[in-house]
C-alpha cells in the first residue's frame, strides 16, 4: 500500500507536468487549429528564463578583504552580489533564495511576448496550409530555439535549487498518525502539483466565467458566426497563444528545481505532451488534463520494480501502449469533439 501511494504521489508529479503542456498544446489546437511542435520548445525556455533570473539576482562583483587571506597569503576576494547594494545582504540572500517562485513574475511577460511574436510573426501564415506544413515548420523552429539555447547556456544541465524551506520531504506516515517514514515524499514535487492544478483551475474559470474566455470558447466552436457579430476574434486567439506560451513556460519554471534545466527538455516532454493531446481528444481541454494525470500515474507504476522484473522496459513504452488501445477503441480520444482533424 505504501509502494502503491508512492507511485500516484510520482505520477501526479509526471502528470502535472503533463497536462499543463498539454492544455497549452490544446489551447493552441483549439482556438487557431494550429498544430504547435515548437510548444515544448516554450516549457525549455520558462525553465531558462528562470535559470536567467537566478544568475541576475546573483550577478556580484569582486570585493578585496584585507582582514583575510587566500592559500597564497594574498588578500581574499570576495564576490559580493549587486543586490546586497540594493536591498541589504538579508534581503538579498531571502531574494536569491527564493528565485525560482519569484521568476513567475519575470517568465509571464517575457512569454507572452514570445507568444505574439511566434504567432504574428510565423503561424499566422500557415492557419490555412495543411497540418504537415505546420508540424514541419513549428519542429524546425523548435530546433531553432533549442540550439540557440545550447549556444548560450552550454549543453550541460544547469542546477537550479528550490528554496531552502521546500528542499526536505513530507513525512505523510507521521502526519497521517501511521507509520512515520513509511511514505517521504519531497516538499517542491507537492508545490508543483499544487501550482498545477492552481494555473489548470485559473485556465478554466478564465474561460468560463469571463466574457473574454465565453467569447474564445464560441469562436472555438464557429469561428466565422463570431466574427460576423462585429467580434475581433482573430485578436483574441492571439492572446489565447499568448496565454498558452505563459502557461507552458510557467510550467518550466516549476520544473527546474525538479530537473535541471537542459537544451533539450522541451523535446523530451513534446511526444509525450502530444500523445497526452491525442489520447484526451484533440481539441478537448477536460480531455488534456485528465489524460495528463493518467498517463502520468501509468508510467509510475510501470516503472516500480516488480513491474519491470516482469516486463522489462514496459515504462518507456507503457504510455504508447495505452495510446494505442484508446485509439483502437476510442479514435477520438478519451473526450475528442467530432468533427476535430476528421475532415
Amino acid at each position: 500500500m505504501d509502494a502503491a501511494v508512492l507511485q500516484i504521489l510520482n505520477g501526479l508529479d509526471k502528470g502535472s507536468a503533463y497536462a499543463l503542456i498539454a492544455l497549452g498544446l490544446t489551447l493552441i489546437f483549439g482556438t487557431l487549429g494550429v498544430v504547435n511542435f515548437a510548444h515544448g520548445a516554450l516549457f525549455m525556455i520558462g525553465a531558462f528564463c528562470a535559470v536567467t533570473f537566478s544568475r541576475l539576482l546573483g550577478w556580484s562583483y569582486t570585493v578585496i578583504d584585507d582582514t583575510k587571506t587566500d592559500f597564497l597569503g594574498n588578500p581574499a576576494k570576495i564576490e559580493t552580489p549587486h543586490i546586497y547594494d540594493i536591498f541589504g545582504q538579508q534581503t538579498g540572500d531571502m531574494l536569491i533564495d527564493w528565485a525560482v517562485p519569484l521568476s513567475i513574475l519575470f517568465t509571464i511577460p517575457i512569454m507572452i511576448a514570445i507568444g505574439f511574436i511566434m504567432e504574428r510573426g510565423l503561424i499566422k501564415h500557415f492557419y490555412k496550409r495543411p497540418h504537415a506544413d505546420q508540424i514541419l515548420v513549428t519542429f524546425g523552429l523548435a530546433i531553432v530555439l533549442q540550439e540557440v539555447i545550447k549556444y548560450y547556456y552550454g549543453a550541460n544541465p544547469i542546477p537550479t535549487p528550490a528554496p531552502e524551506v521546500f528542499a526536505g520531504s513530507f513525512d505523510f506516515g507521521a502526519f497521517f498518525g501511521t507509520k512515520a517514514n513509511s511514505i517521504i515524499y519531497p516538499y517542491w514535487r507537492l508545490v508543483y502539483f499544487g501550482f498545477a492544478a492552481v494555473i489548470i483551475g485559473a485556465v478554466f474559470a478564465f474561460l468560463q466565467f469571463t466574457t473574454f474566455g465565453m467569447v474564445v470558447r464560441a469562436g472555438m466552436a464557429d469561428r466565422e458566426t463570431v466574427g460576423l457579430l462585429g467580434i475581433n476574434i482573430d485578436r483574441r486567439f492571439t492572446i489565447m497563444f499568448g496565454i498558452a506560451a505563459a502557461v507552458a513556460g510557467l510550467a518550466g519554471v516549476m520544473y527546474t528545481p525538479i530537473n535541471s534545466p537542459n537544451y533539450h527538455m522541451g523535446m523530451d516532454f513534446l511526444v509525450l505532451s502530444f500523445v497526452v493531446v491525442v489520447v484526451g481528444g484533440m481539441g478537448s481541454l477536460p480531455g488534456a488534463v485528465l489524460a495528463g494525470f493518467l498517463l502520468g500515474i501509468l508510467e509510475s507504476f510501470a516503472s516500480m520494480s516488480v513491474v519491470l522484473e516482469f516486463i522489462p522496459g514496459i515504462n518507456q513504452i507503457i504510455i504508447y501502449l495505452v495510446a494505442i488501445i484508446i485509439l483502437l477503441t476510442r479514435p477520438r480520444g478519451l473526450m475528442g469533439r467530432k468533427g476535430v482533424m476528421e475532415d
